[in-house]
Order: C-alpha cells, then sequence, then structure tokens
C-alpha cells in the first residue's frame, strides 16, 4: 500500500460523520493534522479549519497520549487500532495520522 503523505489536497473535516465519510471513501487511507492537548480532565475531540484538536485524559510520557489517542479514535470511529498509524509528531503536540479504512484490513 503506498500513500501519499505530501498530499495537501484532504480536506479537514467539519464533524465525525464527515470525517469517518472521508476514511471510507479513500482507496489507501486517509491523513488527518490533530493537534493534541495531553493530561486534560476527559477526552474530547473539536474541529478546526486547519486541524483537528483533541483532548486526551493521558500524560504525554513514556508514548501514553500516543496509545491514547489510538485507542480514542479507535472507538469513536469504529476503526481496528492497526488501522490507526502517527505518520509524524510522536513527540510533539501536532501529529499526522493516517486512518486506513476497515475495506483494506
Amino acid at each position: 500500500m503506498s500513500y501519499d503523505v505530501n498530499n495537501n489536497e484532504n480536506k479537514v473535516p467539519k464533524s465525525l460523520e464527515e470525517m469517518l465519510n472521508q476514511i471510507n471513501k479513500s482507496k489507501n487511507g486517509e491523513r488527518f493534522q490533530i493537534k493534541v492537548v495531553a493530561n486534560s480532565k476527559k477526552n474530547s475531540i473539536e474541529f478546526s479549519e486547519s486541524y483537528i484538536k483533541i483532548k486526551i485524559n493521558k500524560p504525554a510520557l513514556e508514548g501514553k497520549a500516543n496509545k491514547e489517542i489510538i485507542n480514542f479514535f479507535s472507538e469513536i470511529l469504529n476503526l481496528p487500532k492497526n488501522n490507526i498509524k502517527i505518520l509524524s509528531g510522536e513527540k510533539s503536540s501536532l501529529k499526522m495520522l493516517l486512518f486506513i479504512p476497515k475495506t483494506l484490513q
């Protein structure tokens, strides 16, 4: 499977439904830029014009927040954890994630 991570044609979704539609319509996977706020009171998600903002209740230590990001998206999008990859930003609050549709498992 190949995916052009330099392709900036992807649009930022305005809702979870739109995000899931973009993922399911994609042939090779869909990438989204997210901004993470770690150590929040609860997990939540917001959509802006340039990225998806996600608040995670785990600290940004030893990969705990990254694991929680994958768990959170897996639950809310009903995707297997293996279908969600962190492409860049593992140690940054700005991350690029790749979501692979269930049909490509």
